[in-house]
């Protein structure tokens, strides 16, 4: 059943990502768009939602996911709650269960010398699965196509909007380094809507 899968995709998802939300883009990409669920551009324009809403970005996902999907079934909101629910529990529950055990044992081994140095090559890694949704985002907000023929294609596909908005909100960021992260968002939020308007404008 979708249900099932829904959860199970989302507990692996859950169980086997380090590092949280940001560390997850990619498994979530993966697991996503290769079963059919959402695109690629439509799962880069929930992340920019989830983003935007309170709430861990793992569990907006995939209630979202799995809301989506569930409805998909038979089109009836009831099937998208429950779908909501299997992939929300789903994700949750490795990190539930891993700090129950953690919470009972961290402190007789939190000094191993195994322990310590776990965690310590863990550090990179994490670092590294954040860097890559970056990029994975960045591919998908900055080109409008990601299937290259030749460097005309990997050209034309490019879009430059999304660069100003990324330059101007960073640029107001550095210039205004106590500025609250929720104006920045209200600010590429009315940057994007001036800028699409005015292409439409310009090219309609």
């Amino acid at each position: 059943m979708i249900f099932w899968q829904l959860f199970f995709t989302f507990f692996q998802i859950g169980l086997f990502t380090i590092g949280g939300g940001y560390a997850m883009i990619p498994m979530i990409e993966e697991e996503v768009v290769r079963q059919g669920w959402l695109t690629h551009t439509q799962l880069v324009d929930f992340i920019a939602v989830a983003e935007s809403t309170p709430g861990p970005f793992a569990v907006n996902t995939a209630t979202y996911v799995g809301i989506i999907t569930g409805s998909n079934v038979n089109g009836s909101l009831l099937w998208g709650l429950l779908g909501a629910f299997c992939a929300t529990l789903g994700v949750i529950m490795p990190s539930f269960l891993i700090i129950l055990l953690i919470a009972k044992c961290f402190t007789s081994f939190q000094d191993n010398r195994l322990v310590k140095g776990a965690l310590y090559g863990m550090h990179p890694a994490v670092v590294g699965l954040i860097a890559a949704a970056a990029l994975s985002l960045a591919k998908g907000n900055l080109y409008t196509s990601l299937s290259f023929v030749s460097a005309s294609d990997f050209l034309s596909s490019f879009q430059l909007l999304p660069v100003f908005i990324f330059l101007a909100v960073l640029a107001v960021s550095f210039w205004k380094k106590k500025i609250h992260p929720v104006k920045l968002i209200l600010l590429s939020a009315v940057l994007g809507i001036v800028c699409c308007s005015a292409q439409e404008l310009l090219l309609g």
